[in-house]
């Protein structure tokens, strides 16, 4: 008898925790139902993948789409359609919006400003402040929740939770993992007198390495008294690097292409406030740190940190200016550009971009191709050569750091539980995000 599914993937190579090899994938209801020789199989749809690699879904755990209130640098439909465009799946957005996403009727609402309108499926933080840390417990466990997300640091929004007592009422009252901007908001006031006006290159004088560290040692020694599950945000030094690498028994870690990918000084002389971000584009020193803590194992996921602001607002004078840049839809291409430079190989980048996410957050059934999971999928050619421009973003911000950067590889389509989504660089299925589910909060 036939075997007849809704898709079949075929004839691309596959990286999934079995290697890297040719095969196809056979997708029923959504999920993925058989991987192997289908070739005899028939389906309602057939994505001929030859010559194209498969990925698991991209999930990018950390993007601030600026709905409600700040619609001007971004929203929700215009932040999932430049991620599905790029190749993610699913994200992670934060909880610095206007109003904070910091009670449950905050939550409800993005998850039905969501619904009809995100193309990626997607899950939302709920920011722990002094005001709520009693009821995180509550609020963590309500569907469509990642988890908690805390700021050390006072970075884009009015979130802030700066003293061991209130980062001490966070945990005790949180079950699951939560993430952490460490940024020590003390060494932050002693030093904003650093900022030269207009002057960029000294971001990271104000927010140096110390204010960095300083803070991670804080967090990393309140978790372990508590026993609690810690996630250290976009790390940027290499002495943080060294230290998480200590206490991976409570700290998960993330770092962002670029991070990675830019250095300062160069970047501030040539982008100014386009380089600007918390914590900051740091020194090639750094830089080398950060990759070590790729190449050792000590990073978990890779996240995007998508923060956009206008191109009016990033030209105001330093230290005017706000932090943040766009990176969700840039993400893949940059990445699978040093997958190509021998960086780090592509089963390392599946790591960090899906089953990292799997493992760090619980997911319930993304992050891998295997059986019984979702049909998620993104498919890249890694013989690409496409130049990153303003024009191909979608960001209401319409800029990209990485304008004028050659990309070695590039996704050619975005698969949504058994959707195909984007394909050539056009999204094809609008509005079908759903929420992402958690193995902690199967219940509700």
């Amino acid at each position: 008898m036939t075997q007849t599914f809704d898709l079949i993937v075929r004839g691309g190579e596959v990286v999934n925790h079995a290697g890297r090899g040719f095969t196809d994938i056979g997708v029923r209801g959504g999920k993925i139902v058989a991987i192997g020789d289908l070739s005899q199989a028939s389906a309602d749809e057939v994505f001929d993948a030859s010559g194209l690699t498969v990925l698991p879904g991209v999930i990018d755990s950390q993007v601030h789409f600026r709905e409600p209130g700040l619609e001007w640098k971004e929203d929700l439909e215009s932040g999932s359609r430049g991620a599905a465009l790029g190749g993610v799946v699913a994200v992670f957005e934060m909880p610095n919006t206007e109003p904070t996403t910091t009670d449950p009727d905050a939550l409800a609402d993005k998850l039905a400003r969501a619904k009809g309108r995100m193309h990626t499926d997607h899950a939302f933080y709920v920011g722990g402040t002094h005001e709520n840390a009693t009821f995180l417990g509550e609020l963590e466990r309500l569907p469509g929740c990642c988890g908690i997300k805390v700021f050390m640091g006072a970075s884009t929004g009015s979130l802030l939770v700066q003293d061991d007592e209130g980062v001490e009422n966070v945990l005790r009252h949180v079950n699951r993992r939560a993430a952490f901007h460490s940024e020590d908001e003390y060494r932050l006031a002693e030093r904003r007198s650093l900022a030269r006006p207009g002057d960029w290159t000294s971001h990271p004088e104000v927010r140096d390495a110390q204010a960095a560290l300083q803070s991670t040692h804080r967090l990393v020694r309140i978790a372990k008294n508590l026993g609690k599950r810690i996630h250290v945000l976009h790390v940027t030094t290499h002495q943080e690097i060294d230290f998480l690498a200590q206490n991976k028994d409570v700290a998960s870690v993330e770092v962002t292409p670029q991070h990675l990918t830019l250095v300062a000084p160069e970047a501030y002389e040539r982008l100014k406030g386009f380089a600007q971000m918390n914590p900051p584009i740091r020194s090639a020193e750094h830089v080398a740190g950060v990759w070590r803590g790729i190449e050792t194992g000590v990073a978990d996921v890779l996240g995007s940190d998508h923060a956009p602001h206008t191109r009016e607002e990033k030209a105001r004078p330093y230290p005017a200016s706000p932090s943040g840049m766009p990176g969700v839809q840039t993400l893949v291409p940059i990445m699978l550009t040093h997958v190509v430079d021998g960086r780090l190989s592509l089963e390392r980048f599946v790591d960090l971009t899906s089953h990292g996410v799997n493992r760090i957050f619980g997911l319930a059934d993304k992050g891998r191709i295997a059986e019984g999971f979702d049909a998620d999928f993104t498919i890249v050619d890694m013989k690409a050569r496409r130049v990153i421009t303003h024009d191909w973003m979608a960001t209401r911000s319409g800029w990209t750091p990485f304008d004028g950067f050659e990309a070695k590889a590039w996704p050619v389509a975005t698969i949504v539980r058994g959707t195909v989504v984007m394909r050539d660089d056009e999204i094809v299925a609008e509005g079908t995000g759903a929420p992402v589910r958690f193995l902690e909060t199967l219940a509700g």
